[in-house]
């Protein structure tokens, strides 16, 4: 995991999952509710990035869950395309060391 200075009192850091396409799907899933991940990354076994998704804070809270329907169902295509992927997960964690959701690797 790497660290990466952020000027708005949180603390920003990444980790790398590897699984197989297949689980593609469920796991997008589960980090979008954890509600602490800003962004991941999709990369092939290669590394080469096939899709990079942007999320909002409370994105759970708001009930915004359904609008990435359409998302789901491109990466359950895309799970079905290839054997194993890597996710690249950014998270944040606010300074004062009070986490909202807590990391599940």
């Amino acid at each position: 995991m790497s660290e990466q200075p952020n000027p708005q009192n949180a603390r920003t850091f990444t980790e790398e999952l590897e699984m197989a396409g297949k689980d593609l799907v469920e796991r997008v899933k589960q980090l979008i509710e954890e509600g602490n991940v800003r962004r991941v990354i999709i990369r092939n076994a290669e590394g080469r990035t096939l899709l990079e998704v942007p999320l909002t804070a409370g994105a759970v809270v708001g009930g915004v869950l359904a609008l990435y329907m359409p998302l789901f169902a491109g990466l359950a295509a895309l799970g079905a395309l290839v054997a194993k992927l890597k996710i690249e997960v950014v998270r944040e964690m606010p300074e004062d060391g009070e986490d909202s959701g807590e990391a599940k690797g």
